[in-house]
């Protein structure tokens, strides 16, 4: 199982036809955007020319005067990831055709500033780890030792430093969950 944004998915199993698959994982996320009346001409999903390599997956859409995103990268295949996205997307979607959330909880879930990949760069330099690292423990390891260094209470402390960090670790917390 994997736990994303609170749900728990079954992990994909993908061993074949990756390509074909990725298409057709496409199809169904627009299929599911579709129910909420969204046209296919404001849906983006770039797929891989390889789906079978690890690489991030994004669908974006518009819905309700917002351009709402989501990204997933922590599965071995881009495929994978795109799944995920498909299964989020249709708990999500199947929750405000349901009334369990409102309009404006569901593109808040979907927000993401425009500058969000270079704020995660950011935050990862800024916790001293690889660019694309993804292990949440070597992160939080980091986290943890700057966080105690640069504490307001210790003698190397500096208070807007120790922001920056928890900062910068709650974003890449958000990215991860």
């Amino acid at each position: 199982m994997v736990k994303v944004k609170g749900h728990e998915i079954k992990a994909p199993h993908i061993t074949n036809s990756f390509d074909r698959r990725a298409m057709q994982i496409k199809n169904s996320i627009i299929l599911t955007l579709k129910s909420l009346g969204i046209n296919n001409d404001y849906v983006k999903i770039d797929l891989e020319n390889n789906a079978m390599r690890k690489a991030p997956a994004t669908a974006s859409w518009y819905y309700e005067g917002r351009n709402l995103k989501y990204s997933y990268a922590l599965m071995t295949k881009f495929v994978e990831n795109l799944y995920i996205i498909d299964q989020v997307l249709k708990i999500e979607v199947k929750k405000l055709l349901a009334k369990e959330i409102n309009t404006d909880e569901f593109t808040r879930e979907f927000s993401e500033d425009d500058d969000l990949k270079e704020q995660l760069q950011e935050a990862r330099k800024t916790l001293g780890v690889k660019s694309e690292e993804n292990d949440f423990e070597v992160i939080t390891k980091n986290y943890k030792a700057l966080a105690k260094k640069h504490h307001p209470d210790m003698p190397t402390g500096d208070h807007t430093l120790f922001q920056k960090i928890n900062a910068a670790h709650k974003l890449i917390r958000k990215e991860l969950s």
